[in-house]
């Protein structure tokens, strides 16, 4: 037998672990591939779901449902989370460099996993030298938007086993790296990236938290600013700006000197921004505050169940990212906002030293008493019983008044609304009843009437504190602005405005529908002229005994057949007091009622959305005005002309003279107050712009106990000629001063106005309502 040499034994030992360390490299690798694989195809469910090609190519991030007014401001949102996306184009360079200098400064290197960063942070371990982590921005994004971590979709059997769930988590964050990367650019990924972050306070992604923080777009950061934002993605909590600025400081500049060190920024500015102190704009997003927020309540709830027509559930307004182009403009609602602030600031005040040392919730009494009014005994507890901090001690205690009223009187601490701004006091729940019920309240809306666009909404003082939209939810006795209706209808059945008509009482009886009882309405101040008095004059002073003339001729069913032919859709009370405007009615009806006036008798259906898109901006639906003529071009005209005359010297809406609206301005406007003075309206109509004003209580049986301060010419109209002061100084606005046109063959005459082929032969005892109608021109007759 040959003995093999020692050089060939060693030979052969050494091609034998070659041989073994190929089989292991290449057979672990062999292994790993067969791990992705099962991984990425969740072999026998044991690792869990992978992202799939669709949740890649349509990431699962909630996005907030954006509501933009018509010239292109975002008047708030809809959100679970408040996100919404930025386009690359809207990052300021300096988050760019921030983010990368900070979070992955071979993002543009590597293909989603830096094996550098990898292999530094295994070092670190091995050394219990751990310094950095190994993440890149691109694992980061796998991270937030598949929350592989978390969502229970996306875990197997295998997670119940500590040391492989961390092993498979890191492996679906790796394959997940490469598919992104693959799909997507680097500008996307880190685009995606700084959307899906959560900045704290509510702001998720970076255009919600530059608006949170600073009330600017992202594309309009400072260094310093988008150094702080950066700075927060490490510990959003703790780095928060506004709860936190002792930590926000530091770490901000932590990532300056991180710019610094990767030539994003020169020493010199660092050193002098590092200096600087954080400075905030602080607002975060909320249904409370922001422009319109009594309109995009109401936008919000009518948005809901449109959606579900296109295949949509309700809660996805709230994640779909949907965007609903609306007719408000942005700078009309602040305008009316200002209008109602410094309007009702002012009635406040009045309001409170009008009851001062009293309660104003009152009823009346008899006449001869010297005020006519006395407090409503238990009227607060009655109210209390309405909250739902009764209802939840009802539950506790049953029956037991006096233990729950005993509760409801202890001293809480709470935040109050003041017309200087919100205060914190202690109060009881029974206190704070007291407190809110002595407050007046506004509602205001504009449109105009050629589109039927609603360009400003104001439901209510504020938001926050008072709920209750007077736009729209609150129906109110409208008083003499529903006399136009009543005029209308006499107008449109032949009566002349050249008519005069005798301030006298009138009374109705049994042939007017009334049983065992007559009804004589009273004007105002309970008197009457016996004057005669043109439609015109009449509508101008709103006596109320000619409307009382007119539904007794014409009767209310017309009226209520008129009034509904112009869009009012609540009931109306089939009785002569209709002529008064005892039948409650929104605000938002009757704008469209008085555009008709103003847009030459067609009646269109006020418009708030112009359309909806979808989140990447495919048109879900356009809305276009729905108009449909009602009313004679001349009828409408006339009462135009009627109304223009209140705003004449005498008229109950003179006082727009102080506003400055009436000079090279056609208005035609109507005031009203109903009983008690516990409405108070302004109806305002130019030929593009029609506005509507209502203020009172909460309660009916709060209000002013004297005409004087409780007329809608000083509880509402001021309000409007505010708004309509700034309207007009706003030059970028379309809505300047303007008259009102006259239709074609229509001739004015004085108060009178004649259709084509109208005459009017004038009774020679002025009296007596005359018989109208079309007769034969004679020498004392006027025609056109």
């Amino acid at each position: 037998m040959k003995i093999p040499q020692v050089g060939m034994l060693a030979e052969g030992k050494f091609k034998k672990l070659i041989n073994f360390f190929y089989l292991f490299f290449f057979g672990g690798i062999g292994l790993f591939i067969v791990y992705l694989l099962a991984v990425n195809f969740n072999l026998f469910w044991l690792f869990g779901k992978m992202a799939s090609v669709d949740d890649l190519d349509n990431p699962k991030s909630e996005i907030a449902t954006e509501v933009i007014s018509s010239d292109g401001k975002v008047l708030g949102k809809f959100f679970y989370e408040n996100r919404s996306p930025a386009d690359w184009e809207e990052l300021s360079p300096y988050l760019i460099d921030a983010l990368i200098a900070t979070e992955d400064v071979r993002f543009t290197k590597h293909g989603g996993i830096d094996a550098r960063a990898m292999i530094r942070v295994l070092t670190g371990v091995l050394t219990l030298n751990h310094k950095g982590g190994g993440s890149t921005i691109t694992q980061q994004l796998a991270k937030n938007l598949f929350r592989l971590r978390m969502d229970e979709s996306y875990q197997g059997i295998l997670y119940n086993v500590p040391v492989l769930r961390t092993l498979i988590i890191k492996t679906k964050e790796w394959i997940t790296c490469v598919k992104l990367e693959k799909r997507y650019t680097k500008k996307e990924i880190m685009k995606m990236y700084l959307d899906t972050i959560e900045f704290s306070s509510g702001a998720h992604g970076i255009k919600s938290a530059t608006k949170t923080y600073f009330q600017k777009s992202p594309s309009e950061l400072t260094v310093n600013e988008a150094a702080l934002l950066i700075g927060m993605i490490q510990n959003p909590s703790r780095f928060n700006p506004k709860f936190r600025p002792q930590y926000a400081k530091p770490r901000r500049n932590v990532v300056l000197a991180q710019m610094v060190k990767y030539g994003k920024l020169a020493k010199d500015d660092f050193d002098q921004l590092k200096e600087e102190d954080i400075v905030l704009d602080y607002s975060p997003d909320s249904h409370n505050n922001g422009p319109a927020p009594y309109f995009r309540q109401f936008l919000k709830d009518w948005a809901k169940k449109e959606i579900q027509k296109y295949g949509y559930k309700p809660e996805d307004l709230y994640t779909k990212g949907f965007k609903i182009y609306t007719t408000i403009d942005s700078r009309m609602q602040a305008y009316a906002e200002e209008a109602m602030e410094e309007h009702m600031a002012k009635q406040q005040k009045i309001f409170d030293e009008h009851w001062k040392g009293r309660n104003p919730w009152v009823q009346r009494r008899n006449a001869e008493s010297s005020s006519g009014y006395v407090e409503i005994p238990g009227f607060i507890e009655t109210v209390a019983k309405r909250t739902q901090i009764y209802r939840d001690l009802k539950k506790k205690y049953g029956k037991d008044e006096k233990k729950i009223f005993a509760e409801m009187d202890k001293p809480v601490d709470m935040t109050v609304f003041t017309w200087e701004g919100e205060k914190d006091t202690t109060m009881s729940h029974m206190d704070s009843i007291r407190y809110y019920k002595r407050f007046l309240n506004m509602g205001m809306m504009a449109m105009d009437p050629r589109n039927g666009n609603i360009k400003a909404w104001v439901g209510g003082i504020n938001f926050k504190h008072f709920k209750y939209d007077h736009v729209e939810q609150s129906k109110r006795q409208p008083g003499s602005t529903f006399k136009p209706f009543v005029y209308v209808t006499a107008i449109d059945n032949g009566f002349s405005t050249c008519e005069e008509v005798v301030d006298e009482p009138i009374t109705f009886g049994a042939e007017d529908g009334l049983v065992g009882k007559t009804y004589t309405p009273k004007n105002s101040d309970g008197k009457y002229s016996y004057r005669s008095l043109t439609l015109r004059r009449a509508l101008g002073e709103s006596i109320n005994s000619v409307s009382a003339r007119l539904i007794k001729q014409f009767k209310p069913s017309n009226v209520i057949q008129m009034a509904k032919q112009l869009g009012i859709k609540s009931e109306l009370a089939n009785s002569p007091s209709l002529c008064l405007g005892v039948s409650e009615v929104t605000l938002f009806e009757m704008l469209g009622g008085y555009s008709v006036f103003a847009n030459g008798g067609k009646y269109t259906e006020p418009l708030f959305v112009s359309r909806i898109e979808d989140k990447h901006g495919e048109l879900i639906r356009e809305y276009l005005p729905d108009q449909k003529e009602v009313l004679s071009a001349e009828s409408a005209y006339k009462m135009i002309h009627l109304m223009k005359g209140s705003t004449m010297p005498g008229g109950t809406s003179a006082g727009l003279g102080r506003y400055g609206v009436l000079g090279g301005n056609e208005v035609a406007g109507k005031t009203g107050t109903t009983s008690n003075y516990s409405d108070g309206w302004f109806m305002g109509l130019t030929s593009n712009l029609v506005a509507g004003v209502w203020s009172g209580a909460s309660e009916r049986s709060i209000h002013f106990r004297s005409i004087y301060h409780g007329q809608g010419a000083r509880m509402a109209l001021p309000a409007w000629g505010l708004f309509m002061q700034k309207v007009y100084a706003d030059k970028d606005l379309e809505f300047g001063k303007s008259s009102f046109d006259i239709p074609s063959g229509v001739r004015v005459s004085g108060d009178c106005i004649f259709s084509p082929g109208e005459t009017f032969r004038r009774p020679s005892d002025s009296t007596n309502i005359a018989t109208p109608g079309r007769v034969k021109a004679d020498d004392d007759e006027e025609m056109l």
